[in-house]
């Protein structure tokens, strides 16, 4: 079945990488100020790219996070913008 996945190992270890950090487009970028920490975001997140740090507010995780922009249109404060990978908010 792998054999029809289409997946180009990375390195000379023979390691496959899933992370999306190097073709996402958009970044998730969160207002910690607007947030009213509900937890939709961690909710909604498809990657579970999404955390619940131990001071109980909510970070993310750009490891596997594909830019889709599902946490920044399930907050109910817009507490989650969607920016250009690479630009500063």
């Amino acid at each position: 079945m792998a054999e029809h996945l289409h997946i180009t190992p990375i390195g000379n270890d023979g390691m496959y990488t899933l992370d999306t950090a190097s073709w996402r487009i958009l970044r998730p970028v969160m207002d910690k100020e607007n947030c009213i920490e509900c937890g939709m975001c961690l909710a909604y997140c498809p990657v579970n790219s999404i955390i619940k740090s131990e001071n109980n507010s909510y970070e993310i995780t750009y490891d596997y996070c594909k830019g889709c922009g599902i946490c920044a249109n399930e907050c109910p404060k817009k507490a989650i913008d969607m920016v250009l990978e690479g630009g500063v908010k």
